[in-house]
């Protein structure tokens, strides 16, 4: 069950916008590869990439010809990452391209790697790095490669070199292949051209402007996104590409804002709809088959013809009746798993804000996706017609960008999908609002915010503040105050996961010193200190886990393993290693580096074992959600026969649940406390303005249908941290099992 993790799709945000800038010496891509191009100062020509200072042309470590390219970051380097980047019309034809070359790391705190992503009327259809290979030290030069199927759909192919964290990597003798041939070699191909290239009345903006809404026309403006967002998921001329949507809602919201009355409305809607091109009678008609229903599709307000008006409701009734089954324009299903692929969904970069036009679309757009391809509508807090009457004139009236972007937020948050955040706006666009933070770990702990470490020792140990403070207030504002006002603009599934993102950006905010009242062992201690600009070391305290070796002896009883180093080629060895103890602690309090709920989870169950059903939608009838059957462990050797002990927390989420599922259907007793609740694949989705989010894209539930979404991993055992703990250096989860197996 393959993921885009947070951390990957972050960074493919980071470089959605980072093109070459320094040109392309003529057609002799080989040289721009090889870096052997004539260059202009220390910037290696043909390629983009930053940030300014971390990337250069080196002439002393070189794998062939006079230049390499070399990645270098340290702790003042700005952002996470640094990337070598360029990209190529995708005018071939081909099966799979390969991204291939010679790298040299040394001392990389995260990783380096290649990275190459494919993008076409939807930016990122197809994405790949090396994060899971984890190379932080080579000895000398190693060649590496990395494959993508050429998606169908793409136009666009980006790719270069990164790093995370801090150190040093070099590249050199780059190639770029399809199937198996210099991309130099491949067959030219035009690629089909749909309405989205040819229709470009407005791109240069919606030219829809609003200042004020009455509430006939919010109500107006309602309905007509819910069939507009009914029509792209149903109308032949829509669902087959024959028209550019987004433009079309464009055209119409000026008539239906022009309507004074709701049955004026809907007859504008009806000439609207007859407008678009016959609907012929099917032949082969769809049925909502009730085999493995789990949810139906929300289609009654079709019927409503009181609020409808008859015309319009026999129009959308004939819609639905004739609708055509399978391939949809707008949606896909990625193979083998089921989560929806949002394609064809332009992310409109060139927009500019405030345009009340493009706000509505990007509100429209995420209305609809949620009501017919999210497999948590069910669950949801609010009903979700109230919120798109909530968020029409918000959206509307939004007059510059970044209200558009706290909009956004507050809509995305409103499904409590630990996933679903606007990941394309910076941390420090959010409240606490500024660039610069205190240096210290912050974890909420019986309900507090307590310092838990630091993210540089130095200048944390500098702030005056140490491990089991409690932070009660900022510049003279209760903690719990600041905590209550900054809730809307961090989405999650449950509190456990918005605490642990409010923690890790609370001591963000401007360049300047800030008062903290902190409680030290029960008396006051007032701190001043000085925020420092944010530095590459910001994921300090992601995880919980206990530091050193993926694998560790604990004692002759007791085996540790934590997952977020795992390698999958390890597996085998580290249950032979723990042969003979009592008992396996595998931590989760963390994300896995790589993907092993089968072949971990195979190791530790002695029969075939069921774990998880998903639920998927339904391309026939947009809306409906269905089981699949059981996900199945079954047993391989070597068998580890001792007691499993899985340990969890806030930090675990998504594929770590996953995994936790898996494990504790295995037997293993899960430990520690409720996790992200956020599980399944996710689907990532483009809105106006270059913005990304996600949404989980498969419902995820035990095999007797229970669910996990928003509740997470709840463990058999609470063992939570506290702050005497926390005072002491002790982690006390850990602890706990430890004494459990060997008494």
């Amino acid at each position: 069950m393959k993921k885009l993790t947070l951390l990957l799709w972050l960074f493919a945000r980071q470089v959605a916008n980072t093109q070459s800038q320094n040109g392309d010496p003529g057609s002799d891509l080989s040289a721009v590869l090889t870096f052997e191009a004539e260059h202009l100062g220390s910037q290696p020509r043909g390629w983009g990439g930053g940030p300014p200072g971390t990337i250069s042309v080196d002439g002393e470590n070189v794998h062939g010809g006079r230049w390499s390219v070399r990645l270098e970051r340290d702790a003042n380097s700005v952002g996470r990452f640094s990337t070598l980047t360029k990209s190529i019309p995708i005018d071939f034809t081909g099966s799979q391209i390969e991204w291939r070359g010679f790298l040299r790391v040394d001392n990389v705190s995260e990783f380096a790697g290649l990275w190459m992503r494919q993008d076409g009327d939807s930016p990122g259809l197809a994405f790949e790095n090396m994060q899971q290979r984890q190379v932080k030290n080579t000895e000398g030069w190693v060649e590496f490669s990395i494959t993508l199927p050429l998606h169908p759909n793409a136009k666009q192919l980006f790719f270069g070199v990164l790093i995370g964290g801090t150190g040093k990597a070099w590249a050199d003798d780059l190639r770029l292949l399809v199937d198996g041939r210099p991309i130099e070699l491949a067959t030219k191909v035009e690629r089909p051209r749909t309405p989205l290239d040819l229709d470009n009345e407005f791109n240069a903006g919606s030219r829809i402007a609003i200042s004020a809404l009455t509430p006939v026309q919010i109500e107006n403006l309602a309905l007509l996104a819910r069939v507009w967002g009914f029509l792209k998921y149903h109308h032949p001329d829509v669902t087959s590409g024959k028209l550019h949507w987004d433009y079309e809602l464009f055209r119409i919201i000026p008539k239906v804002l022009a309507a004074p009355d709701g049955a004026t409305a809907t007859t504008t809607l009806s000439t609207w709809i007859r407008g678009l091109g016959d609907v012929r009678t099917c032949t082969r008609c769809m049925t909502l088959s009730p085999d493995e229903l789990h949810l139906s599709p929300s289609l009654d307000w079709i019927d409503d013809e009181r609020a409808l008006g008859r015309e319009l409701a026999t129009l959308l009734r004939s819609i639905h009746r004739n609708r055509t089954g399978g391939q949809q324009f707008y949606v896909a299903m990625a193979p083998g798993v089921g989560n929806p692929i949002f394609q064809h969904e332009p992310d409109y970069p060139k927009a500019t804000f405030p345009d009340a036009g493009y706000q509505l679309l990007a509100l429209f757009r995420f209305w609809n996706i949620v009501e017919y391809w999210y497999p948590n509508r069910d669950i949801l807090d609010r009903d979700w017609n109230d919120v798109l009457i909530e968020f029409i004139p918000r959206f509307a009236r939004a007059n510059d960008k970044s209200q558009y972007e706290r909009e956004l937020v507050e809509l995305i948050g409103a499904i409590t999908d630990t996933h679903a955040n606007l990941w394309s706006l910076p941390q420090q666009s959010r409240p606490p609002v500024g660039s610069c933070q205190l240096p210290v770990i912050v974890r909420f702990i019986e309900d507090q915010a307590v310092v838990t470490g630091y993210s540089d020792n130095v200048a944390g140990a500098a702030t005056g503040l140490t491990a089991g403070d409690v932070l009660e207030t900022l510049d003279d504002v209760p903690v719990r105050d600041l905590v209550k006002r900054w809730a809307p603009y961090y989405p999650a599934s449950n509190e456990a996961a918005r605490l642990r993102d409010i923690a890790r950006g609370v001591m963000r905010g401007e360049c300047s010193d800030v008062r903290l009242g902190v409680n030290r062992s029960g008396r006051p201690v007032p701190i001043t200190a000085g925020r420092l600009p944010l530095s590459g070391n910001q994921t300090a305290g992601a995880t919980h886990d206990r530091p050193g070796d993926t694998f560790q002896l604990l004692s002759s009883d007791v085996a540790y393993l934590k997952l977020s180093s795992i390698a999958v080629k390890d597996v085998v060895s580290y249950v032979e290693r723990a042969k003979g103890t009592k008992g396996l602690v595998i931590d989760i309090r963390n994300y896995p580096s790589e993907f092993v709920v089968f072949a971990l989870g195979s190791l530790l169950v002695d029969g075939a074992t069921p774990f998880a059903r998903f639920t998927i939608g339904d391309l026939d009838n947009p809306g409906a959600f269905r089981w699949t059957p059981p996900l199945t462990l079954d047993p391989r050797t070597p068998h580890y026969p001792g007691r499993v002990v899985v340990l969890v927390d806030e930090t675990s989420l998504s594929q770590a649940e996953y995994t936790s599922m898996a494990f504790r259907a295995a037997g293993a007793r899960v430990v520690g406390s409720t996790t992200a609740g956020a599980d399944g694949n996710v689907s990532p989705i483009a809105l106006p303005g270059a913005h990304r989010t996600m949404i989980s894209g498969i419902g995820v539930f035990y095999p007797d249908k229970k669910p996990t979404q928003r509740i997470g991993i709840v463990p058999h055992v609470e063992v939570r941290p506290t702050i005497e703990g926390v005072r002491a250096g002790r982690d006390e989860v850990l602890e706990e099992e430890v004494r459990q197996i060997s008494p």
